[in-house]
């Protein structure tokens, strides 16, 4: 237990470092070559051509068999939520700062409610309803005061968030159903991406990107920069990916709080983006109503878990009266009343109870 600890600690304090890292050369590389979708190409490429050699090397298990059907109905549809999530974070990155970005991403909490409830028929606590409305509060306050406001930025920030919640809530699942190894998940999300995403990277950017001085010019800084972000982001998915599998969705949903909180405080100090203080009283309040919500979800978790005891000893057994057919018709079903009065069955087949 000790060592499953640690190894988590260690995971998500590399997570941490590799992501606001990978935000930091991001935003450097989108201020220099403004071709978000490109970016993303490279790093969904990066998926693919690194993870193969790497897995087997470090001899992760092959992929096991997934019938078609399963396949068609949740492997590709978050293919196509990864691409989806990945193009818009980078052009919400390309369009407002690292820290304005992470924070409209803080509303991942309001996403999984409004997606759990239409697609789960999922129903939330009230305490639960309620944390929701610093996270709200928090994201207009920051969007208000945002001196480098752009409502491109804002828009794709929040359907990138979207792709991200319907990935966790849809990755845990694909890993319980199918028992396929986390990393193969991975690899198999960024080459379905990376099919996906190659025509329209070859209508809209391949022709203008090669047009681009970057490239012309042979601009090695910024070259240099778009590989190493292909680099950890690739490392980035890999350690997300393993925090994922080993911990529950709402430690996941904590880890992930936390290092938005790292991302946007590492991204003020190195970038240096002008903020007002209203402006950071609003990445707070919003980061806090996300601690907020993921302590409401646990205690809703434990109530739901365990029933109090008055109600466990409310609940009485009786024996259905002796005219049920389906017992007079059977002469093996036969109970004592002292086996009865303790809740048990003495048969060697199903006898009937009733609540009362």
């Amino acid at each position: 237990m000790k060592y499953s600890k640690c190894k988590v600690i260690l995971l998500c304090f590399c997570w941490y470092l590799v992501s606001s890292s990978n935000n930091v050369i991001g935003k450097m590389v989108l201020n220099s070559f403004p071709f978000p979708m490109t970016v993303t190409m490279v790093q969904l490429l990066s998926i693919t051509v690194y993870s193969g050699p790497f897995f087997r090397l470090w001899r992760v298990r092959t992929n096991t068999q997934i019938e078609w059907k399963y396949y068609l109905r949740f492997i590709i549809p978050l293919a196509f939520g990864k691409f989806i999530a990945s193009v818009t974070s980078h052009i919400s990155l390309w369009k407002v700062p690292v820290s304005y970005a992470h924070t409209v991403k803080a509303t991942m909490p309001l996403f999984t409610v409004i997606i759990t409830r239409f697609l789960f028929k999922e129903k939330q606590t009230t305490s639960v309803y309620c944390s929701l409305i610093p996270i709200i509060t928090g994201v207009a306050i920051a969007t208000l005061t945002e001196i480098s406001f752009d409502m491109l930025g804002l828009v794709s920030a929040l359907l990138s968030t979207m792709g991200f919640s319907l990935q966790n809530i849809f990755s845990k699942k694909v890993l319980k159903d199918t028992g396929i190894h986390h990393l193969r998940l991975l690899h198999l999300l960024g080459r379905l991406s990376l099919v996906m995403f190659l025509p329209i990277w070859l209508y809209s950017d391949a022709f203008r990107v090669f047009g681009h001085d970057v490239v012309t010019n042979l601009d090695y800084r910024v070259i240099s920069l778009i590989f190493m972000d292909g680099v950890l982001n690739w490392f980035q998915n890999i350690i997300a990916f393993s925090v994922l599998h080993l911990v529950t969705p709402l430690t996941y949903a904590v880890a992930s709080a936390s290092k938005r909180i790292f991302v946007i405080a590492i991204s003020l100090i190195i970038l240096g983006n002008p903020v007002t203080w209203v402006n950071i009283f609003g990445m707070t309040l919003a980061i806090l109503g996300v601690l907020l919500y993921n302590r409401a979800k646990h205690l809703s978790k434990v109530s739901k878990s365990s029933l109090p005891t008055s109600e466990k000893q409310s609940i009485k057994y009786s024996q259905l009266p002796s005219s049920d057919l389906y017992l007079r018709t059977n002469n093996n079903f036969y109970t004592s009343s002292k086996e009865l009065s303790n809740g048990m069955l003495a048969s060697n087949g199903t006898s009937k109870l009733l609540f009362v």
